[in-house]
């Protein structure tokens, strides 16, 4: 199995210029960490989509010897994270099951190995103990399967819970994102989020997706130095050994 990680933005809401990926938790940044889990899993095939201070991340590698995990730049980091979606796009389509996971993201090794174990072909993790708010990609069920996926749902549907933004994809699910990123971004939607394409996978998928509930594993998602504060204070001390 393959990891495809995203790993391109700016990270402007954090008010520093350090690749969100870099950000030292206990004396390792979260790319060491990603890459400790993932091995851990047996995942050792990683893609990683950069694009703001891609120089100081391909350096980050070099320097903790991962000689093996390859780098796809994307120019238009600055625009929407859906054309870092297709910049890895060929990495996507590869061929068999592959991860896709945001690279913003402090986890216990065990919020990931769900997606490893799952019967699903499809598959997206969701922690049903959040806040409610603007902010959390939501996950809305139908038929105990997710039905819809964003900031904003159908208001029909009541909100499972946050997609912690790890995802499972078959070979065919793959290429039917790429297909949709492809699509969107020639109607215009350069600006576009990648959730906005993995909403339209989502609420199409024939079969639907299965999801893997994660609630009560410590992750935290950093977008505000608040998340800093909290991943430090309330995440980092729940933590298992990330290669145990």
């Amino acid at each position: 199995m393959r990891a495809v990680i995203l790993a391109a933005g700016v990270g402007r809401r954090l008010g520093h210029d350090k690749p969100k990926i870099l950000l030292n938790f206990g004396g390792r940044t979260l790319l060491e960490r990603h890459l400790a889990i993932l091995a851990a899993l047996g995942v050792r095939d990683v893609v990683i989509g950069i694009g703001h201070e891609a120089l100081a991340i391909e350096r980050a590698l070099e320097a903790l010897g991962q000689t093996d995990v390859s780098t796809i730049y994307n120019p238009d980091y600055e625009q929407g994270s859906i054309l870092t979606l297709w910049c890895v796009r060929e990495a996507l389509t590869a061929g068999g099951p592959v991860l896709l996971m945001d690279g913003d993201v402090l986890y216990d090794r065990r919020v990931p190995a769900p997606l490893i174990e799952t019967r699903h072909a499809d598959c997206l993790l969701v922690d049903r103990a959040y806040e409610p708010g603007d902010e959390p990609v939501k996950v809305g069920l139908v038929d105990d399967a997710p039905a819809d996926f964003g900031k904003t749902i159908d208001p029909a549907l009541e909100p499972y819970g946050e997609s912690v933004g790890f995802f499972r994809l078959s070979e065919g699910t793959a290429n039917a994102l790429v297909q949709t990123v492809a699509r969107m971004i020639e109607q215009g939607g350069r600006e576009r989020p990648m959730e906005d394409a993995i909403t339209d996978v989502i609420r199409t998928g024939d079969p639907p997706f299965g999801f893997e509930d994660v609630t009560g594993q410590p992750w935290i998602e950093i977008d505000f130095p608040e998340d800093v504060d909290r991943a430090e204070s309330d995440i980092l001390p729940k933590l298992a050994d990330d290669d145990g």
